[in-house]
C-alpha cells in the first residue's frame, strides 16, 4: 500500500508560480510512475506531467515549457513547479503514484489552485 499527500496549493495572479509537493509513505519502492492530475470544475481529471522511476518526464501540451516535475528520492517526494501559471490552470491538482501493489493506483486528495486573471 502507498499513501500519497499533496500540498502546496493556493491564489496566484495570473504570470505568477506555484510549487506543488507530493509526500509518499508506505511501500515506496513499489511506486513507477510518479505524477500529477487536474480537474477543473465541469470538467474530467486530467493528466498534467509524470516522472517515472527511471526519470523520464511526460507532460500535457497546455502545459509544456511552463510546468516542471522533479522528484527526490531521499525523501520520498516529488514536486510540479508552475510558472506562468494562466486562469485556465486553476484546478484540483492530485498527487498520483502508479504502483505494483493493488490497487496500483494511488491518488492524493487534492489541493486546490486559482488563478486570477
Amino acid at each position: 500500500q502507498v499513501q500519497v499527500v499533496e500540498s502546496g496549493g493556493g491564489l496566484v495572479q495570473a504570470g505568477g508560480s506555484l510549487r506543488l509537493s507530493c509526500a509518499a509513505s508506505g511501500n515506496i519502492l513499489s511506486i513507477n510512475v510518479m505524477g500529477w492530475y487536474r480537474q477543473a470544475p465541469g470538467k474530467q481529471r486530467e493528466l498534467v506531467a509524470t516522472i517515472t522511476s527511471g526519470g523520464s518526464t511526460n507532460y500535457a501540451d497546455s502545459v509544456k515549457g511552463r510546468f516542471t516535475i522533479s522528484r527526490d528520492n531521499a525523501k520520498n517526494a516529488w514536486y510540479l513547479q508552475m510558472n506562468s501559471l494562466k486562469p485556465e490552470d486553476t484546478a484540483v491538482y492530485h498527487c498520483y503514484a502508479k504502483s505494483s501493489d493493488y490497487p496500483y493506483d494511488y491518488w492524493g486528495q487534492g489541493t486546490q489552485v486559482t488563478v486570477s486573471s
